[in-house]
């Protein structure tokens, strides 16, 4: 079974570049004109990733993907055509994958598509040494319980729904206690090293993946915050 993505933008050049730019590597592309109709067919069609442009009639990026995001962990791409940090933070803090600022290379829409796929089925052998992926089928700390075959997570008994880079960050951090990593090294570890972004992107993933394991997120137990430097993960494996 092919691939289904979803492409939301009210600009008919963009939708149909980018079908065709993704049609050549397999994919089946689904395109919408508006949020409204985005929102229709996810609903029908249940698409494995979608790409959002921010301003769309009817309803915006923004909104779609709040609305989907409280419903499914399908992953979301953001196109905004504003490059201003206000923006990417809105998108990653409603639980936006990615983001691309326009204009960008349909080619580069078609990598960072495939570095989100990728992670979510699995990782591959030439990326073994930076991301190392646990032997054991279960990581345990009191209170929080990783699954790494299935790619779930239980805190305190409760399953908590990830997304696929709040997963990838929390199993890097969490298989290796105590090393801190900076912001940059999780960028490159978790969105790939050909991806070119800010680390506000670790910032506001950190952030929300705090909200879903974190007792206090403003007092974590696990994930903290190396001040000038990055994160690094605290915790004793549960007996």
């Amino acid at each position: 079974m092919s691939i289904k993505i979803l492409i939301a933008d009210d600009e008919s050049n963009i939708r149909d570049v980018c079908t065709r730019y993704l049609e050549r590597e397999g994919y089946e592309v689904i395109a919408a004109c508006n949020g409204e109709e985005a929102m229709k067919i996810w609903a029908e069609d249940g698409p494995d990733l979608i790409i959002l442009d921010v301003m769309m009639p009817k309803k915006n990026g923004f909104q779609v993907c709040e609305e989907i995001r409280n419903k499914h962990e399908v992953p979301i791409i953001l196109l905004t055509a504003r490059g201003e940090e206000n923006d990417r933070i809105i998108g990653l803090t409603m639980g936006a994958d990615d983001y691309i600022t326009k204009p960008f290379s349909p080619r580069e829409l078609v990598l960072r598509v495939k570095s989100i796929l990728r992670r979510l089925r699995s990782v591959p052998p030439e990326r073994a040494e930076s991301f190392t992926v646990p032997k054991k089928d279960t990581i345990q700390f009191p209170g929080l319980v990783i699954h790494p075959p299935s790619r779930s997570v239980e805190v305190d008994g409760v399953k908590m729904e990830l997304t696929v880079k709040e997963f990838e960050l929390l199993t890097i951090l969490a298989t290796h206690p105590e090393q801190v990593f900076s912001r940059s090294q999780l960028l490159n570890k978790v969105w790939d090293v050909d991806y070119y972004g800010d680390t506000t992107t670790v910032t506001v993933h950190i952030r929300r993946l705090r909200e879903k394991i974190e007792t206090n997120p403003s007092e974590p137990m696990f994930i903290k915050t190396v001040w000038g430097i990055g994160y690094k993960f605290e915790g004793r494996d549960a007996p």
